[in-house]
């Protein structure tokens, strides 16, 4: 299940999270975003024990999507250990996003 996070939960439910954490930065007028979040609704339930997905919408919630310099949407960013891991922006197939999040999963 994909949850959503705000600037305000951000440190709590991201950087300080036991597991990697996928964070799915969008905006409701986004094209893109609305193609991409089906695909990332069966990534977090194809992969809810090795990690956990949120969406953040960037017009809500600018102080986060400015520190990580998201200037274009949909933009994914894999959190582990606090700390970013990869970065996936525009659209891409399940497959490509699955294999570039794979190798941060074990």
């Amino acid at each position: 299940m994909v949850n959503v996070v705000t600037d305000k939960e951000f440190e709590e439910q991201v950087l300080k999270a036991e597991k990697p954490v996928l964070i799915d930065f969008w905006a409701e007028w986004c094209s893109p975003c609305r193609m991409v979040a089906p695909i990332v609704e069966e990534i977090a339930r194809e992969y809810q024990d090795k990690i956990d997905v949120y969406k953040l919408d960037v017009d809500a919630n600018i102080d986060t999507a400015f520190r990580y310099q998201v200037q274009s949407i949909p933009t994914l960013i894999l959190f582990k250990n606090g700390k970013p891991a990869e970065r996936i922006i525009g659209f891409r197939p399940k497959d490509r996003l699955v294999a570039q999040l794979e190798p941060h999963l074990s």
